[in-house]
């Protein structure tokens, strides 16, 4: 049985343990409240943007543009595929990391002409130690999301899509469902069916004819990558956002468990540490009886 000393240090790092995790926990919760002020900020202009090309194809249904499969045809292309996966820079973060490469293996395994756009140091240690090949790695961390480095992204994904290399681009990240669940998705950015911009919702119906210079074609061709931009900032932050709010739900738990085995260790320690009193007390009388009756 380990002795009071043995039981003392345990307790003592365990305590330094938990002020690390709580720490830890303080930080993601600071980060997790900037990135969805940041998010907030910017997402009105990309939801006006989507509602601007809605209104586009409510008033030119025959519009023919690279970024949308054509009417009535849906069929996946053929081709090399492009795909943008976000990961975290470190672990730490419960599933949130292996999640993601789940989903990102899942279209290797589907369509395995694939080519990787990597954006977090955890995806790149994966890919690279299980000899799968990255297109591009982005060395910029992933803990700090911001637009210039989403039209980094986009300006280069958008080049391999105009220029024919390829054919359908992906982006897996993991998505806020709401303050307590999340899951890791793989949304295909290109070609965008139509149906996804044509829904009708009343707002901003089309009520008079529209004038488009130097025609529809272009106005939305100048669209759609700053729709995508948005599209992959939105996907930086969600991303950004889950790994914060994973990594607050793991320290949280690790703060739980240091409890609990603070408590234990308590126990075993009052326990411990009452037995030597007792074994200490009987030696003592003991000893004392043994003088009495040798004085007798």
């Amino acid at each position: 049985m380990a002795g009071t000393k043995e039981i003392k240090t345990r307790i003592q790092s365990v305590q330094e343990t938990k002020k690390i995790t709580n720490a830890m926990y303080l930080i993601a919760s600071t980060k997790l409240r900037r990135a969805r002020l940041e998010l907030d900020n910017t997402r009105p202009y990309f939801e006006a943007l989507r509602g601007e090309i809605k209104r586009i194809f409510r008033t030119a249904n025959d519009v023919d543009s690279r970024y949308f499969y054509p009417v009535n045809d849906d069929t996946p292309r053929e081709g090399t595929y492009g795909c943008l996966v976000i990961t975290a820079d470190k672990g730490l973060a419960g599933s949130y990391n292996q999640n993601a490469i789940k989903e990102a293996m899942k279209l290797l395994e589907q369509h395995p002409d694939i080519k990787l756009f990597v954006v977090g140091e955890y995806g790149r240690r994966f890919f690279a130690s299980h000899n799968i090949s990255i297109e591009r790695s982005f060395l910029y961390t992933a803990q700090n999301p911001t637009m210039a480095r989403a039209r980094e992204i986009s300006a280069l994904l958008l080049d391999g899509f105009d220029r024919g290399e390829l054919k359908e681009i992906f982006v897996v990240y993991t998505d806020m469902e709401n303050a307590m669940s999340f899951q890791a998705r793989s949304a295909r950015v290109l070609p965008f069916h139509r149906t996804y911009f044509n829904t009708s919702t009343g707002e901003g119906a089309a009520t008079e004819p529209f004038e488009f210079l130097p025609n529809v074609r272009s106005v939305l061709d100048s669209m759609i990558p700053s729709y995508v931009s948005g599209f992959i900032y939105s996907a930086l932050i969600d991303s950004f956002c889950c790994e914060q709010n994973a990594r607050m739900t793991a320290m949280d738990s690790a703060n739980q468990n240091a409890e609990e085995l603070l408590g234990e260790l308590s126990l075993k320690y009052n326990r411990v540490r009452q037995s030597a009193i007792t074994q200490e007390i009987t030696e003592v009388s003991a000893g004392a009886r043994a003088q009495r009756q040798r004085k007798e």
